[in-house]
Protein backbone atom coordinates (compact mmCIF):
# COMPACT_ATOMS: atom_id res chain seq x y z
CA UNK A 1 0.00 0.00 0.00
CA UNK A 2 2.73 2.42 0.62
CA UNK A 3 4.06 2.00 -3.05
CA UNK A 4 0.35 3.14 -3.90
CA UNK A 5 0.09 5.94 -1.52
CA UNK A 6 3.54 7.48 -2.73
CA UNK A 7 1.73 7.10 -5.88
CA UNK A 8 -1.23 8.84 -5.51
CA UNK A 9 0.22 11.73 -3.49
CA UNK A 10 2.24 12.41 -6.76
CA UNK A 11 -0.75 13.45 -8.11
CA UNK A 12 -1.33 10.37 -10.42
CA UNK A 13 -4.11 8.26 -11.05
CA UNK A 14 -4.88 4.12 -10.75
CA UNK A 15 -5.45 2.23 -14.59
CA UNK A 16 -8.67 0.18 -13.70
CA UNK A 17 -6.70 -2.66 -13.32
CA UNK A 18 -4.88 -0.83 -10.43
CA UNK A 19 -7.72 0.31 -9.17
CA UNK A 20 -9.41 -3.36 -9.13
CA UNK A 21 -6.47 -5.21 -7.45
CA UNK A 22 -6.16 -2.47 -4.39
CA UNK A 23 -10.24 -3.10 -3.97
CA UNK A 24 -9.93 -6.79 -3.86
CA UNK A 25 -7.18 -6.38 -1.19
CA UNK A 26 -9.14 -4.09 0.73
CA UNK A 27 -11.91 -7.23 0.56
CA UNK A 28 -9.22 -9.34 1.81
CA UNK A 29 -8.22 -7.94 4.56
CA UNK A 30 -4.90 -7.40 3.20
CA UNK A 31 -4.27 -3.90 4.45
CA UNK A 32 -4.55 -2.36 7.65
CA UNK A 33 -7.12 0.16 8.96
CA UNK A 34 -4.96 3.27 8.58
CA UNK A 35 -3.31 2.06 5.16
CA UNK A 36 -7.09 2.10 4.01
CA UNK A 37 -8.00 5.60 5.78
CA UNK A 38 -5.14 7.24 4.27
CA UNK A 39 -6.26 5.44 0.40
CA UNK A 40 -10.19 6.69 1.54
CA UNK A 41 -8.90 9.99 1.84
CA UNK A 42 -6.99 10.48 -1.60
CA UNK A 43 -10.15 10.73 -2.49
CA UNK A 44 -11.59 13.50 -0.52
CA UNK A 45 -8.96 15.60 -1.68
CA UNK A 46 -9.52 15.18 -5.75
CA UNK A 47 -12.30 13.27 -8.06
CA UNK A 48 -12.00 9.89 -9.22
CA UNK A 49 -11.38 9.19 -13.00
CA UNK A 50 -13.92 7.10 -14.31
CA UNK A 51 -11.36 4.26 -15.08
CA UNK A 52 -10.84 4.47 -11.13
CA UNK A 53 -14.68 3.92 -10.37
CA UNK A 54 -14.74 0.99 -13.27
CA UNK A 55 -11.87 -0.76 -11.30
CA UNK A 56 -13.59 -0.31 -7.76
CA UNK A 57 -16.75 -1.78 -9.25
CA UNK A 58 -15.05 -4.77 -11.05
CA UNK A 59 -13.66 -5.48 -7.51
CA UNK A 60 -17.16 -5.13 -5.78
CA UNK A 61 -18.81 -7.33 -8.43
CA UNK A 62 -15.95 -10.00 -8.49
CA UNK A 63 -15.70 -10.61 -5.01
CA UNK A 64 -19.59 -9.99 -4.19
CA UNK A 65 -21.89 -12.90 -2.77
CA UNK A 66 -24.37 -13.28 -6.04
CA UNK A 67 -27.91 -12.63 -5.72
CA UNK A 68 -30.04 -14.88 -8.50
CA UNK A 69 -33.45 -12.79 -9.00
CA UNK A 70 -33.36 -13.05 -12.91
CA UNK A 71 -37.07 -14.57 -12.84
CA UNK A 72 -37.78 -11.21 -12.47
CA UNK A 73 -37.31 -7.84 -14.03
CA UNK A 74 -36.41 -6.43 -10.67
CA UNK A 75 -35.78 -2.18 -10.41
CA UNK A 76 -33.56 -0.29 -7.63
CA UNK A 77 -34.02 3.22 -6.45
CA UNK A 78 -30.82 4.27 -4.74
CA UNK A 79 -29.37 7.00 -3.68
CA UNK A 80 -25.05 7.69 -3.73
CA UNK A 81 -25.91 8.99 -0.05
CA UNK A 82 -23.39 11.60 1.16
CA UNK A 83 -25.12 14.61 -0.22
CA UNK A 84 -25.27 16.09 3.46
CA UNK A 85 -29.05 17.02 3.57
CA UNK A 86 -30.53 14.52 6.52
CA UNK A 87 -33.61 13.80 4.07
CA UNK A 88 -35.73 11.07 5.59
CA UNK A 89 -35.90 7.48 3.67
CA UNK A 90 -37.16 9.03 0.58
CA UNK A 91 -35.52 5.83 -2.20
CA UNK A 92 -36.45 3.43 0.53
CA UNK A 93 -39.76 4.78 0.61
CA UNK A 94 -40.25 5.10 -2.67
CA UNK A 95 -39.47 1.36 -3.28
CA UNK A 96 -41.89 -0.11 -0.93
CA UNK A 97 -44.28 2.14 -3.44
CA UNK A 98 -43.25 0.85 -6.34
CA UNK A 99 -43.74 -2.86 -5.03
CA UNK A 100 -47.25 -1.67 -4.09
CA UNK A 101 -47.97 -1.60 -7.81
CA UNK A 102 -46.67 -4.57 -9.30
CA UNK A 103 -43.31 -3.90 -10.05
CA UNK A 104 -40.59 -6.51 -8.46
CA UNK A 105 -38.13 -4.64 -6.39
CA UNK A 106 -34.25 -5.82 -5.47
CA UNK A 107 -33.20 -3.08 -3.42
CA UNK A 108 -29.72 -2.55 -2.32
CA UNK A 109 -28.79 -0.46 0.62
CA UNK A 110 -26.52 0.12 3.76
CA UNK A 111 -26.10 1.27 6.76
CA UNK A 112 -25.85 5.60 6.65
CA UNK A 113 -22.43 6.74 6.60
CA UNK A 114 -22.58 10.15 7.12
CA UNK A 115 -26.21 10.38 7.38
CA UNK A 116 -28.05 9.46 10.74
CA UNK A 117 -29.98 6.71 9.10
CA UNK A 118 -29.16 4.91 5.97
CA UNK A 119 -31.58 2.31 4.04
CA UNK A 120 -30.27 -0.36 6.26
CA UNK A 121 -30.78 1.64 9.76
CA UNK A 122 -34.39 1.80 8.75
CA UNK A 123 -35.05 -1.63 8.15
CA UNK A 124 -33.55 -2.90 10.91
CA UNK A 125 -35.24 -0.92 13.45
CA UNK A 126 -38.47 -1.64 11.26
CA UNK A 127 -37.54 -5.29 12.17
CA UNK A 128 -36.33 -6.88 8.87
CA UNK A 129 -33.90 -9.43 9.48
CA UNK A 130 -31.45 -9.06 6.52
CA UNK A 131 -30.03 -12.31 4.86
CA UNK A 132 -27.93 -13.39 1.77
CA UNK A 133 -29.69 -16.84 1.54
CA UNK A 134 -30.94 -16.74 -2.35
CA UNK A 135 -34.20 -18.41 -1.33
CA UNK A 136 -35.40 -16.25 1.53
CA UNK A 137 -34.85 -13.29 -1.17
CA UNK A 138 -37.16 -15.40 -3.72
CA UNK A 139 -39.88 -16.04 -1.10
CA UNK A 140 -39.74 -12.61 0.11
CA UNK A 141 -39.80 -10.90 -3.84
CA UNK A 142 -42.73 -13.35 -4.72
CA UNK A 143 -44.91 -12.58 -1.84
CA UNK A 144 -43.95 -9.37 -0.70
CA UNK A 145 -43.06 -8.05 -4.36
CA UNK A 146 -39.62 -6.64 -2.43
CA UNK A 147 -36.65 -7.82 -1.33
CA UNK A 148 -33.64 -6.28 0.80
CA UNK A 149 -30.33 -6.95 0.02
CA UNK A 150 -27.92 -5.06 2.86
CA UNK A 151 -24.59 -4.37 1.04
CA UNK A 152 -22.03 -5.82 4.13
CA UNK A 153 -23.65 -9.09 3.77
CA UNK A 154 -22.97 -9.35 -0.12
CA UNK A 155 -19.89 -7.18 -0.35
CA UNK A 156 -16.72 -8.34 1.78
CA UNK A 157 -14.82 -4.86 1.11
CA UNK A 158 -17.81 -2.78 2.23
CA UNK A 159 -17.80 -4.53 5.92
CA UNK A 160 -14.07 -3.99 5.62
CA UNK A 161 -14.35 -0.27 5.62
CA UNK A 162 -17.62 0.37 7.60
CA UNK A 163 -16.45 1.37 10.15
CA UNK A 164 -13.48 3.45 8.88
CA UNK A 165 -16.37 4.93 6.87
CA UNK A 166 -18.41 5.40 10.22
CA UNK A 167 -15.81 7.28 11.63
CA UNK A 168 -15.19 9.75 9.21
CA UNK A 169 -18.65 9.91 8.84
CA UNK A 170 -18.13 12.15 5.31
CA UNK A 171 -18.77 10.83 2.25
CA UNK A 172 -16.46 8.93 0.28
CA UNK A 173 -15.91 7.18 -2.93
CA UNK A 174 -17.67 4.31 -1.58
CA UNK A 175 -21.06 6.13 -1.46
CA UNK A 176 -20.29 6.72 -5.66
CA UNK A 177 -20.02 2.54 -5.67
CA UNK A 178 -23.27 1.32 -4.38
CA UNK A 179 -25.27 1.90 -6.70
CA UNK A 180 -23.24 0.31 -9.59
CA UNK A 181 -22.93 -2.51 -7.17
CA UNK A 182 -26.30 -4.20 -6.77
CA UNK A 183 -25.74 -8.35 -6.51
CA UNK A 184 -29.10 -8.68 -7.76
CA UNK A 185 -28.07 -6.84 -11.43
CA UNK A 186 -31.96 -5.24 -11.74
CA UNK A 187 -33.13 -4.31 -15.17
CA UNK A 188 -34.15 -1.09 -14.40
CA UNK A 189 -32.76 1.58 -12.19
CA UNK A 190 -33.36 5.07 -10.53
CA UNK A 191 -29.78 6.23 -9.49
CA UNK A 192 -29.68 9.40 -7.65
CA UNK A 193 -26.52 11.85 -7.06
CA UNK A 194 -25.10 14.55 -5.28
CA UNK A 195 -23.70 16.46 -8.01
CA UNK A 196 -23.59 17.03 -11.85
CA UNK A 197 -20.43 15.75 -11.54
CA UNK A 198 -21.39 12.24 -10.63
CA UNK A 199 -24.59 12.77 -12.85
CA UNK A 200 -21.72 12.89 -15.82
CA UNK A 201 -20.04 10.02 -14.57
CA UNK A 202 -23.21 7.74 -14.05
CA UNK A 203 -24.42 8.49 -17.37
CA UNK A 204 -21.07 7.38 -18.73
CA UNK A 205 -21.07 3.97 -17.01
CA UNK A 206 -24.82 3.20 -17.48
CA UNK A 207 -24.54 4.14 -20.89
CA UNK A 208 -22.32 0.81 -21.23
CA UNK A 209 -24.89 -1.46 -19.32
CA UNK A 210 -28.12 -2.98 -21.34
CA UNK A 211 -30.43 -1.87 -18.53
CA UNK A 212 -32.96 1.12 -18.44
CA UNK A 213 -31.57 4.22 -16.07
CA UNK A 214 -33.01 7.18 -15.21
CA UNK A 215 -30.58 9.34 -13.05
CA UNK A 216 -31.97 12.38 -10.93
CA UNK A 217 -29.93 15.60 -9.29
CA UNK A 218 -31.44 18.32 -7.41
CA UNK A 219 -30.08 21.28 -8.42
CA UNK A 220 -29.66 22.33 -4.78
CA UNK A 221 -27.43 19.54 -4.07
CA UNK A 222 -29.79 16.58 -2.68
CA UNK A 223 -29.27 13.33 -4.38
CA UNK A 224 -32.79 12.59 -5.26
CA UNK A 225 -35.92 14.42 -6.26
CA UNK A 226 -36.18 16.74 -3.54
CA UNK A 227 -38.87 19.04 -4.86
CA UNK A 228 -36.81 22.13 -3.32
CA UNK A 229 -35.75 23.31 -6.04
CA UNK A 230 -35.59 22.00 -10.21
CA UNK A 231 -34.10 18.32 -10.49
CA UNK A 232 -32.05 17.38 -13.39
CA UNK A 233 -32.97 14.15 -15.12
CA UNK A 234 -30.68 12.06 -17.51
CA UNK A 235 -31.91 9.06 -18.90
CA UNK A 236 -30.16 6.79 -21.86
CA UNK A 237 -32.57 9.01 -24.18
CA UNK A 238 -30.79 12.03 -22.94
CA UNK A 239 -31.25 14.73 -20.28
CA UNK A 240 -33.75 17.64 -19.09
CA UNK A 241 -34.45 19.75 -16.54
CA UNK A 242 -37.97 19.49 -14.39
CA UNK A 243 -39.72 22.07 -11.96
CA UNK A 244 -41.21 20.56 -8.93
CA UNK A 245 -44.61 21.51 -9.81
CA UNK A 246 -44.05 18.73 -13.29
CA UNK A 247 -42.80 16.23 -10.34
CA UNK A 248 -45.00 16.85 -7.62
CA UNK A 249 -47.42 19.42 -8.15
CA UNK A 250 -45.42 21.56 -5.62
CA UNK A 251 -42.40 23.02 -4.15
CA UNK A 252 -41.45 21.94 -0.52
CA UNK A 253 -39.13 23.64 2.26
CA UNK A 254 -35.92 21.55 3.12
CA UNK A 255 -37.59 21.50 6.54
CA UNK A 256 -40.58 19.42 5.42
CA UNK A 257 -37.92 16.36 4.24
CA UNK A 258 -36.04 16.57 7.41
CA UNK A 259 -35.53 13.03 8.39
CA UNK A 260 -34.86 13.53 11.98
CA UNK A 261 -32.60 13.30 14.76
CA UNK A 262 -32.36 9.49 15.37
CA UNK A 263 -33.07 6.20 13.59
CA UNK A 264 -36.43 5.88 16.01
CA UNK A 265 -37.14 9.13 14.31
CA UNK A 266 -36.83 8.17 10.37
CA UNK A 267 -38.45 4.81 11.62
CA UNK A 268 -41.69 6.54 12.74
CA UNK A 269 -41.21 9.19 9.88
CA UNK A 270 -41.36 5.93 7.23
CA UNK A 271 -44.21 4.41 9.21
CA UNK A 272 -46.18 7.35 9.47
CA UNK A 273 -45.84 8.02 5.70
CA UNK A 274 -46.85 4.00 4.36
CA UNK A 275 -49.47 4.37 6.40
CA UNK A 276 -50.74 7.35 4.63
CA UNK A 277 -50.35 9.79 7.45
CA UNK A 278 -47.83 11.83 5.67
CA UNK A 279 -47.80 15.51 4.88
CA UNK A 280 -49.06 16.56 1.89
CA UNK A 281 -44.71 17.75 1.43
CA UNK A 282 -43.48 14.37 2.68
CA UNK A 283 -46.16 12.13 0.33
CA UNK A 284 -45.24 14.54 -2.75
CA UNK A 285 -41.58 14.18 -2.81
CA UNK A 286 -41.96 10.45 -2.28
CA UNK A 287 -44.46 9.74 -4.64
CA UNK A 288 -42.69 11.54 -7.29
CA UNK A 289 -39.42 9.61 -6.78
CA UNK A 290 -41.63 6.49 -7.12
CA UNK A 291 -43.20 8.11 -9.98
CA UNK A 292 -40.09 8.53 -11.67
CA UNK A 293 -38.64 5.02 -10.89
CA UNK A 294 -41.99 3.38 -12.58
CA UNK A 295 -41.50 5.68 -15.59
CA UNK A 296 -37.92 4.64 -16.12
CA UNK A 297 -39.74 0.98 -16.74
CA UNK A 298 -41.26 2.01 -20.05
CA UNK A 299 -44.30 0.35 -18.59
CA UNK A 300 -45.97 3.98 -18.49
CA UNK A 301 -46.88 6.02 -21.32
CA UNK A 302 -46.38 9.34 -19.65
CA UNK A 303 -44.69 10.38 -16.07
CA UNK A 304 -48.37 11.32 -14.95
CA UNK A 305 -49.77 7.69 -15.56
CA UNK A 306 -46.78 6.33 -13.62
CA UNK A 307 -47.41 9.61 -11.03
CA UNK A 308 -51.16 8.11 -10.80
CA UNK A 309 -49.99 4.52 -10.19
CA UNK A 310 -47.47 5.81 -7.66
CA UNK A 311 -50.65 7.69 -5.63
CA UNK A 312 -52.67 4.30 -6.17
CA UNK A 313 -50.28 2.46 -4.85
CA UNK A 314 -49.85 4.48 -1.78
CA UNK A 315 -53.76 5.35 -0.95
CA UNK A 316 -54.98 2.15 -1.21
CA UNK A 317 -52.45 0.79 1.70
CA UNK A 318 -50.50 -1.51 -0.97
CA UNK A 319 -47.04 -0.20 -0.19
CA UNK A 320 -47.84 -0.60 3.19
CA UNK A 321 -48.98 -4.40 3.15
CA UNK A 322 -45.76 -4.96 1.57
CA UNK A 323 -43.19 -3.34 4.46
CA UNK A 324 -45.66 -5.36 6.69
CA UNK A 325 -45.21 -8.92 4.42
CA UNK A 326 -41.72 -8.02 4.21
CA UNK A 327 -40.95 -7.65 7.84
CA UNK A 328 -43.59 -10.39 8.81
CA UNK A 329 -41.48 -13.00 6.62
CA UNK A 330 -38.26 -11.88 8.42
Amino acid sequence: MKKILQFLFEHKTLSREAAKDVLVNIGKGVYNEHEVTAFMTVYLMRSITIEELQGFRDALLELCVKADLSENDTLDIVGTGGDGKNTFNISTLSCFIVAGTGQKVAKHGNYGASSISGASNVMEQLGYTFSNDNNKLKREMEEAGICFLHAPLFHPALKTVGPIRKNLAMRTFFNMLGPMANPAHPKFQLVGVYSLEMARIYNYLLQQTEKAFTIIHSLDGYDEISLTNDTKVITNEGERIMTPEQLGKRMVSPEDISGGNSVEDAAKIFTTILKGEGTFAQNAVVLANAAMALHCTGKYKTYEDAYNAAVVSLESGKANECLTKLVGMS
